[in-house]
């Protein structure tokens, strides 16, 4: 069954494919971004032309005042939500922890931890009152095994698995499921910064020999959303060639 999406970072990357992939299945799209203005209303001229509604809404999702308006702009745009899908997130150079500043650190909790949170809070009151619904979060393998130079980074994305699973037995009484997407490596902004030695590496400790495709983590994500998955709720679904076994 098709419904109304909204996606927090959703002018690239996995939340761009995430939009796609929804818009193809009929979903009536709220595209969030915080400063890539132009391309998110590249993405939601395209969508439109399947003839969905698609709204490009710009909000800092690690300010509490944005984010709700955020969810208020969606839910007025789209009549409403069926589900949420919490993808914003930013990473910090690969460092040691001793060598991460306070602020950095806040920054990224704020983004990645707090941003969710905040948006959640928002949301979640509307969905209650339908009862019915879903969320997907988007954490990482980091989040389940912990990356070396990745601490903060790897401690926002834990605790994003662990936000995943108390609602998922806080709301599963009200007919919302909540699950959560860990990708491995995938071809993203995000992952920019690393040389083709750093991606041979990978690649080579990935049982399926490459690097993976925001689609593939997109696939997961929307199908985690639909009546497909009608009876999983509380799970993390890794999306990494096989990296985390």
């Amino acid at each position: 069954m098709a419904g109304r999406v909204l996606i927090t970072g959703a002018s690239r990357g996995i939340g761009a494919a995430a939009a796609r992939l929804f818009a193809r299945e009929g979903w009536d799209v709220a595209i969030n971004y915080n400063s890539s203005r132009e391309a998110a209303r590249r993405l939601a001229a395209e969508l439109s032309g399947l003839e969905v509604r698609a709204v490009p809404i710009r909000a800092d999702v690690s300010d509490l005042e944005q984010a709700e308006g955020l969810v208020r702009e969606a839910e007025y745009s789209l009549g409403g939500l069926d589900c949420v899908v919490c993808n914003a997130g930013i990473a910090l150079p690969q460092q040691l922890l001793t060598d991460t500043t306070a602020e950095q650190w806040r920054r990224l909790m704020s983004a990645d931890l707090d941003g969710m949170f905040y948006v959640l809070k928002a949301a979640i009151p509307g969905l209650v009152r339908q009862k019915r619904g879903a969320i997907v979060t988007v954490s990482s393998m980091w989040g389940l095994t912990g990356g070396s130079c990745e601490a903060p980074y790897s401690a926002a994305k834990a605790g994003v698995i662990g936000l995943t699973k108390a609602l998922a037995k806080e709301l599963g009484p009200s007919n919302i499921r909540v699950n959560c997407v860990a990708p491995g490596v995938v071809a993203t902004d995000m992952n920019g910064h690393l040389t083709p030695q750093d991606l041979a590496a990978l690649e080579e400790e990935t049982p399926l020999g490459r690097i993976g495709a925001p689609e593939e983590a997109a696939q997961a994500v929307v199908f985690l959303a639909s009546d497909r998955a009608s009876f999983i709720t509380g799970q993390v679904l890794n999306v990494d060639g096989g990296m985390v076994i």
